[in-house]
C-alpha cells in the first residue's frame, strides 16, 4: 500500500516559513491498496490539495474513513473540489459509527450559517457502507478499528495487505483513560510488529501538564509505546499549531537519541505534508 499525507497539523491550520517542511494543513490522509481504491482518512484542510490532485488525475471514485468529528478533521470537506462534480462518486464508511452519524455529521459541516453550499447541493453520488463492530474491507485491504482515547470518542485504524501493516492513531492521549478508551496494553496489542504507526504526539512533557484530558499525547508515551509494540517506523503526528519545523525537528532528534540509548532500531521521524510511505 502507499500512503501520501496531505495535512498532518492539529487543531487550526497554520502558514508563515517556519511551517514549510513540515506543512500547516491539518489531517488527510490518502492510502492507495494494490487493487488501485483511492481512501481517504479525514477530511481537514488538507483535503483540499488532495481534491486538486484527484480531478487533475481523473481519479474521482473515492472511499472515505473518519476517525471522529472534531472541527480540524472536517473543515477541509466542503473545498474538496470533486464534491462538485456529478461524475464523481463516494463511498462513506460509516464503520464504526453507528446509524447515520456520518451523514449528519457532514451536513452539519455544511450547514447554514457556517457554509454557503448546502450538504445536499452536492452533484458527486455518494453511497454510504454498513457500520461494522471489528473489520471490513476495502478491495485488497483489510481495516480494523479501535477505540481512541480522545473527548468525544472517535476510532484509529490498522490497515493491512500482503502482510504489511499500518497503523493510525491520531487524537490519542496514552497519558488519560478517557471514557470508552482501552488500556494502553491494548495499543500495544493492536500495533504489534506494525510496519508504519504513525501516532498523535501533539505535547512535550511541560506542556502536558496543562492540557491533560485534552485528548492529545506526550510524545515520549507515544516513543514508549512504540518501543513496546515492537514497530519498525514511528511518524509523529498531529503535530501542535504552535511547534515550528526547527521545534519539531527538536522533539524527533530527542526521541532518535533515547532509541539509540535503548539499543532500539526504530525509524524515528516527523510526518509532513506531501510525505509518501510505500509499505
Amino acid at each position: 500500500m502507499r500512503i501520501t499525507c496531505w495535512g498532518s497539523r492539529g487543531s487550526i491550520p497554520v502558514s508563515g516559513p517556519e511551517y514549510i517542511r513540515y506543512g500547516g494543513d491539518t489531517t488527510c490522509l490518502e492510502i492507495r491498496p494494490r487493487s488501485g481504491e483511492v481512501v481517504i482518512v479525514d477530511a481537514g484542510t488538507g483535503i483540499r490539495r488532495l481534491g486538486n490532485a484527484l480531478v487533475a488525475e481523473g481519479r474521482l471514485s473515492c472511499h472515505f474513513i473518519f476517525t471522529h468529528a472534531h472541527w480540524d478533521h472536517l473543515m477541509g470537506f466542503p473545498f474538496f473540489k470533486p464534491l462538485y462534480r456529478s461524475d464523481a462518486h463516494f463511498y462513506m464508511h460509516r464503520c464504526p459509527f453507528a446509524s447515520k452519524f456520518v451523514e449528519t455529521m457532514l451536513s452539519r459541516v455544511m450547514s447554514p450559517p457556517n457554509f454557503p453550499v448546502r450538504y445536499t447541493d452536492i452533484q458527486a453520488s455518494i453511497s454510504y457502507e454498513e457500520a461494522c463492530p471489528t473489520c471490513f474491507s476495502i478491495g485488497s485491504l483489510s481495516v480494523s478499528p479501535i477505540a481512541l482515547r480522545h473527548p468525544n470518542s472517535g476510532s484509529g485504524y490498522k490497515f493491512m495487505e500482503d502482510g504489511k501493516t499500518f497503523v493510525f492513531l491520531t487524537d490519542n492521549e496514552l497519558g488519560f483513560p478517557h471514557p470508552g478508551g482501552p488500556p494502553v496494553e491494548d495499543y500495544v496489542r493492536f500495533c504489534q510488529g506494525a510496519d508504519l504507526l504513525i501516532h498523535d504526539a501533539e505535547y512535550t512533557p511541560e506542556e502536558y501538564r496543562q492540557t491533560i484530558e485534552w485528548g492529545h499525547s506526550v510524545y515520549t508515551d507515544v516513543l514508549d509505546l512504540a518501543m513496546q509494540a515492537g514497530v519498525k517506523r514511528l511518524g509523529l503526528f498531529h503535530l501542535n499549531q504552535d511547534r515550528t519545523d526547527d521545534e519539531v525537528d527538536v522533539m524527533v532528534s530527542t526521541c532518535r537519541s533515547i532509541l539509540k540509548s535503548r539499543g532500539s532500531t526504530i525509524d524515528c521521524f516527523a510526518v509532513g505534508v506531501h510525505q509518501v510511505f510505500d509499505i
